[in-house]
């Protein structure tokens, strides 16, 4: 059991409902336009869980090789950094993490056309991108950029053109809104670390722009998630109109808790912020 703990939380559970809501938001819209089909989301749904895994354990490699971990952070528990985990068998994992995902994908060209390949490629070197390579997205401030890309805009319209064989401007709607709730987990995770992160050169989002404008953005992020789904909710019995009520509740509620909470008290808000995005999601889903 020790030996696997550090893998367990190298992947981060408390991230992964991320990858699981923008798939689920399209199912949601499917079965809204009666083109929902089982397997084919099954397996979008394992290729995002897989490819979200092989990022969180690039990140945790190359940062490290990088020299921006150190022992004794304010986040999660660092497994190479800690000594936990050897470099050489976090970035073996990676690739194999990364490759399962690749196999899978390459199954749904059973459902959807030969671009969907171009589209899978982007995709693996965007999980590499993010940490690595001649401009890591994650250390220039564009880490939410590439949480809404590749956890909204990406898997929420994917999925849906696979299901349905063309694409929705309301779906695209969706997966901004997705992208926007997605993103708000790492603003938390930035707004957190902010002090280790600068101290090492690291420049995320929240380093550049501070707490404050942080928080205001997380605020912001929320609100338009709800705002760029009316539309659908429109359609749907004024019953079900209290999901993104109670999301906007909860969602106040944990902006309060950003702002008056630093370290490791934040810890837990990561993952209320992610599971907030995948209950309303998953709530969505059930009533489309």
């Amino acid at each position: 059991m020790k030996r696997i703990a550090p893998w367990i939380e190298a992947m981060r559970l408390r991230t992964l409902p991320v990858s699981v809501a923008g798939v689920v938001l399209a199912i949601g819209y499917a079965r809204h336009f009666g083109c929902a089909e089982l397997l084919p989301a099954m397996l979008c749904l394992a290729f995002a869980i897989l490819a979200q895994i092989a990022s969180n354990f690039a990140n945790e490699y190359y940062d490290f090789r990088a020299g921006l971990d150190k022992a004794g952070r304010e986040g999660p528990r660092r497994g190479v950094t800690e000594g936990d985990i050897t470099p050489r068998a976090m970035l073996a994992a990676t690739f194999i993490t990364l490759g399962a995902a690749c196999a899978v994908g390459c199954s749904l060209l059973l459902f959807g056309p030969w671009w969907l390949l171009p589209a899978g490629i982007a995709i693996a070197l965007g999980v590499l991108a993010y940490s690595t390579g001649p401009y890591p997205l994650s250390r220039h401030g564009l880490g939410e950029v590439a949480v809404m890309l590749f956890f909204g805009i990406v898997p929420v319209n994917l999925t849906f053109y696979i299901m349905n064989g063309a694409f929705n401007h309301e779906v695209l709607l969706g997966s901004l809104s997705a992208g926007f709730m997605g993103a708000n987990v790492l603003l938390v995770n930035n707004y957190r670390d902010v002090d280790d992160d600068r101290s090492v050169g690291k420049h995320t989002l929240t380093v550049m722009i501070g707490r404050r404008a942080t928080w205001t953005l997380y605020l912001t992020s929320g609100i338009l998630a709800v705002l760029l789904m009316a539309g659908i909710w429109a359609t749907l019995p004024p019953a079900t109109w209290a999901i993104p009520a109670i999301y906007l509740l909860l969602h106040l509620r944990l902006c309060y808790m950003l702002c008056t909470r630093t370290g490791r008290r934040l810890n837990p808000l990561l993952g209320l912020t992610a599971i907030a995005m995948a209950a309303y999601c998953v709530a969505f889903a059930c009533v489309a």
